[in-house]
């Protein structure tokens, strides 16, 4: 089993959705942690539009990377450039670290329609994304 850590600002929308479609991909592979450098709380909007793809990401909670330090990781991936930029000091000496800046749909302010069309390309970038990493890792 492969230990994969999604590091993001907050661990509360893209990388509680990589965490939800790695869950779906690269089940009996991996085992994923999914963590920020600060923690936020599950985004409503990121549950919401993942319950439409039909994974619930709900009961995720919002962890502080430190949180892990004693887990040996295979694959870190930061999902924002925030996080890319000022991520702590990780442990894991054979780590492969990718980097992927998505776009942040919880910046959005707009109507209903135009908050949901932007959950719903975030997690298009991140379900391709993720759904690629698994085809050509595992």
């Amino acid at each position: 089993m492969k230990n994969i850590l999604v590091l993001c600002t907050g661990n509360s929308c893209r990388s509680q959705m990589a965490h939800g479609y790695l869950n779906q991909f690269a089940a009996n592979q991996a085992t994923i942690y999914s963590a920020g450098i600060e923690t936020h709380g599950i985004n409503p909007g990121a549950a919401a539009i993942m319950k439409e793809d039909g994974i619930d990401i709900s009961e995720h909670t919002s962890n502080h990377v430190d949180e892990y330090a004693d887990v040996d990781f295979d694959y870190i991936i930061t999902v924002c450039d925030h996080a890319n930029e000022n991520c702590p000091f990780i442990p894991s000496t054979n780590a492969v670290r990718l980097h992927h800046n998505f776009y942040d749909p919880s910046k959005l302010v707009g109507t209903d329609e135009e908050k949901h069309a932007a959950f719903l390309k975030a997690r298009t970038e991140i379900k391709e994304y993720m759904k690629a990493f698994v085809n050509e890792r595992f």
